[in-house]
């Protein structure tokens, strides 16, 4: 399978980087997601039993997943679906929850745990919300980040400057997003705990 989304488009050239001198690892498919069941808001997480991707579904692996959950003080364990373009309106939301049952969406996870289930290494998902089902995504501020995922100086200046309205806009995600990744955080840090005592 080739790159699904933003980050997993360096997948291939940094696995086996990533893979070297590495004993019984568990991989950990971590960051941000969009809500695609009305109940999840902005923050909440998403621990997933499965993820649906361009080559169906997979199981993530039972153990790891229990620990990470009984970390959250509160989870999602729905399906998680892998997009290969941003999901950028409630319409497609709505759409590709009917479509997939998925409790959430993101651009990468399907990929990572299809390669670590390659490697036979079990793997897990830990997402945080960073916009709920009935939240758009401005097509104008989706522009301003490149296919590696990252945010371009230039063209968010002008665009701010000819639409400073969106400034607005632009600090409400960042806010999201960082609640979302700090949710993540604390339960990592938790799970990161228990497997080394």
């Amino acid at each position: 399978m080739g790159p699904v989304g933003i980050a997993a488009a360096s997948c291939d050239a940094r696995w086996p980087l990533l893979a070297a001198g590495l004993g019984a690892p568990v991989v950990v498919s971590a960051g941000v997601c969009g809500g695609l069941d009305p109940c999840l808001a902005p923050g909440d997480l998403v621990i997933p039993e499965r993820v649906i991707g361009p080559a169906g579904a997979r199981e993530t692996s039972s153990d790891p997943r229990r620990q990470l959950l009984g970390a959250a003080a509160r989870a999602c364990a729905g399906p998680l679906v892998t997009s290969r373009a941003v999901v950028a309106t409630p319409e497609a939301k709505a759409r590709l929850r009917a479509e997939s049952g998925a409790a959430a969406v993101d651009m990468e996870s399907a990929l990572i745990v299809e390669r670590a289930a390659t490697a036979g290494w079990p793997a897990v998902v830990v997402r945080g919300v960073s916009d709920a089902a009935g939240q758009g995504l401005p097509a104008d501020l989706l522009r301003l980040v490149g296919t590696d995922g990252r945010l371009r100086p230039a063209r968010a200046l002008a665009t701010l400057l000819g639409r400073p309205g969106l400034i607005g806009e632009a600090l409400a995600l960042r806010r999201r997003t960082l609640g979302a990744l700090a949710a993540v955080g604390r339960v990592l840090a938790v799970f990161a705990a228990e497997r080394t005592c």
